[in-house]
């Protein structure tokens, strides 16, 4: 009897009443765990350090076992570390003229960079544009841009000092022409990949030139731009190095030709370190940057 009353009342339960309002519970999915959260992120970070910490141990260890026997034309790691120690620990020292830490000679290349980029990264983004919505500019420029970016960076040299009669500008059109040519062909391919739909529509609704640059030309445009900045961020690092040990004064790249010329290979080994990370941190940073602004774009 008393089951019998069970089952009538749970079959009452689920019958709806007329009327009656149900309440509706949210889904909310399962918590994890803040210990297999951790070991998530622990996991993720392992696969992204541990393969090059590997690498990169391997080649110190047949770097360390080849250079270690008497008369070896490099020094070995060990011996690096030993000569250089001085030039590592202490960054920011400054005993005038060229005689500066890692630090002060880093920031004079990257000061010239960041210069010659920017002017690139303006002019280069404005002449894409141009060469890929007009037909007659694409003509016109495009056979120029391509016989000139062929043209090494070094081989400007020359023709800057001569053109501005002292270094620092020289270096920094040396950034200037090297990084452009990218930027340039980049946006151009980015413009004239929008589809044509885009453009019919556009006109429908005339809008005007700066409403179709930044609804329309800058969102579609956005990842080339800035695969094209990528790759000029790069060029204009190499540049500099090169053209430093050309120019003279304080700066990374002269840093290592005086560094050769006195015979200090371990410092030279150091530097080049040095380079390489700031290389790949200007990489990043751009495309970070890339990143915030295609996804800005997209939400507007």
């Amino acid at each position: 009897m008393r089951a019998s009353n069970t089952n009538t009342a749970s079959i009452a339960a689920a019958v709806p009443v007329p009327g009656a309002t149900a309440e509706i519970v949210p889904f909310r999915p399962p918590v994890r765990p803040a210990v297999e959260r951790l070991r998530a992120a622990t996991a993720r970070l392992g696969a992204v350090v541990i393969p090059p910490v590997i690498v990169i141990g391997l080649i110190l260890f047949v770097w360390q076992l080849l250079c270690s026997a008497p008369g070896a034309p490099l020094p070995a790691p060990s011996k690096v570390i030993a000569d250089a120690w001085d030039f590592i620990v202490d960054p920011f020292y400054d005993n005038g003229g060229v005689d500066k830490g890692a630090f002060w000679h880093l920031s004079k290349s990257l000061s010239r960079v960041a210069i010659g980029f920017s002017l690139a990264a303006v002019v280069g983004v404005a002449l894409g544009v141009l060469v890929g919505q007009s037909l007659w500019a694409m003509r016109g420029l495009d056979p120029i841009f391509q016989v000139l970016r062929t043209i090494p960076p070094l081989a400007w040299l020359p023709l800057s000092l001569a053109g501005f009669r002292d270094a620092h500008p020289s270096a920094i059109f040396v950034i200037f022409i090297t990084s452009i040519w990218p930027i340039i062909i980049n946006t151009s391919v980015g413009v004239r990949n929008i589809p044509q739909d885009y453009r019919n529509v556009a006109a429908v609704i005339r809008l005007s030139w700066w409403e179709v640059f930044w609804k329309i030309t800058l969102p579609a445009t956005v990842p080339y731009i800035f695969t094209g900045l990528r790759i000029g961020v790069g060029l204009s690092w190499l540049a500099i190095v090169a053209a430093e040990m050309l120019i003279g004064g304080v700066g990374i790249g002269f840093f290592i030709w005086d560094a050769w010329n006195s015979s200090r290979i371990s410092d030279i080994i150091v530097a080049l370190v040095y380079i390489g990370i700031v290389g790949f941190l200007l990489d990043r940073l751009i495309a970070t940057l890339g990143n915030i602004v295609g996804h800005g774009v997209a939400a507007q």
